[in-house]
Parts: C-alpha cells; structure tokens; sequence
C-alpha cells in the first residue's frame, strides 16, 4: 500500500470551508463568549483552534477516532499557545456528555446513524437529538453536514450510497433543526470554489507521489487508478449534486 502525506498538508480544514467561511463561524460559535468548547469529529481541529484564540476565557474539547490527526492537532495547538486550554481525546462522541456553550460537528453525523458500510440515509435526525443534549439552552451549534444541493442523479449517487434518499435538501435539514429543539440563525452552503479546493486537496497527495516515482514502480498502477477513480466520481458525478449545509444553531 503506497504511503501518502497527511491530508493538513494540502487541506487547512477536512471539508469544504473557506477561510472567509470559518471566520463567520467561529465569529457565531463566541459571539455568546463561551467558555467550554466542544468539536465532534474535529479531525486536526483547525476549526476548534481559532474558536479558542477568538475566545481567550474559553478551553476546547476535540474528539477524533484519527489518533495521527490528533497528534498534529496538538503539536498546532502547543505552537500557537493553545496547549493549556485545549485538550484532544480518541474515543466514541456518544460518551462525551455536557454542557457545553459551543459546540461544532461537521461531517460527522454518522457518529449516531448506522454503520456507513450499511448504505442507510443520514440519519440527522439522531445526530441533532444528540447534539441538543450538550447544549444549555442559549447554547450555540455549528452543524455542518451533506445535503443534495441539485436532485440525485445516478452518476451523482453511485460513487456515494447509491441511494437518493442519502441526503436531504437545505429547507429539509433546517426543518429538521428547528423540530429537535434549536433556532435556525442562518443557513448556508458551501460553494462550488470551496468543494473544488477541497476536492483537490484531498487528491493532491497522490499526483505528488506519482511525480516522485517512476511511472514503472509496482504502485504506480494503483495509485493512478484511486486518482481517476476521484476524479470520475467528483468531477463527473457529484460536483454541483452533493452539497454541504453549514447551519448557525441556538438551543432553545
């Protein structure tokens, strides 16, 4: 199996999120002053360590099953003087229990649905039930997921569940929102220039080992085909179908 860099070497946050993005976001998630801070599924936590720097009174809380992205999170974190008030945990999100002020989960609602081998419908619903028990009310919620942006197509689904019924649309998802207990402050979605930066970051790693191996070495082969593989799934079947709603939440 070929070994490819860490995807923060290419990639400032793990979805499609531009800077200008994150800024609005962390400027809700401390707009209330929190002063405990939780990010589901935080990955390297690029996110959760501009919350903190935008809040100085608060400490954060990262959970991650990816111990290698952990390990980079708080290596950034001890550079930038954030050591002291952030901590990163591997385990389960389940476990975790509140109350927290603020709390961000993007991409990771799986975390409360089936098995993603099980090709099931996200299953929101479960996730944001969740998310409202660690939350007091007045708590805010950053909740980035999946939405079909355009309806499904099969060239759209087949690289994904194959199901068209995976994802829901941006009004269904904030009606599902409203119905488990928060206020809808704002909704958006990331744009066509934030998925296409994303969607080549994450690719990025493997045209750089091709370009430093021989064209004849024994992983070449597989590594072109992962590559064509990407690109034939985003590029001519979900690019501008699957789309990432980013919801400014309140418990209420």
């Amino acid at each position: 199996m070929p070994t490819f860099p860490p995807l923060h070497q290419d990639l400032t946050f793990l979805s499609p999120l531009s800077d200008e993005r994150a800024t609005r976001l962390v400027g809700f998630l401390t707009g209330h002053e929190p002063v405990t801070v939780l990010d589901v599924g935080c990955g390297w936590a690029e996110l959760l360590l501009r919350v903190l720097e935008a809040a100085p009174s608060a400490t954060g809380l990262g959970i991650d099953l990816d111990e290698e992205a952990l390990a980079h999170a708080r290596r950034v974190a001890a550079g930038r003087g954030l050591g002291g008030r952030a901590t990163f945990e591997a385990h389960d999100a389940r476990q975790v229990s509140g109350p927290f002020d603020a709390v961000t989960c993007i991409g990771a609602s799986q975390i409360w649905g089936s098995d993603v081998e099980e090709a099931q419908p996200l299953d929101y619903a479960a996730a944001l039930a969740a998310l409202r028990a660690l939350l007091p009310r007045g708590g805010r919620l950053v909740y980035g997921e999946g939405i079909w942006s355009a309806p499904p197509s099969p060239a759209a689904t087949a690289p994904l569940s194959g199901r068209d019924d995976e994802y829901v649309t941006l009004g269904h998802l904030v009606t599902l929102a409203e119905s488990h207990g928060f206020g809808v402050l704002a909704a958006h979605e990331a744009s066509l220039d934030e998925w296409d930066a994303f969607e080549s970051g994450f690719a990025a790693g493997w045209v750089r080992w091709l370009a430093e191996h021989d064209p004849d070495d024994p992983e070449a082969g597989e590594v072109r085909a992962r590559l064509t593989r990407q690109h034939t799934a985003y590029l001519g079947g979900y690019r501008g179908v699957l789309g990432l709603a980013y919801l400014h939440l309140v418990a209420l």
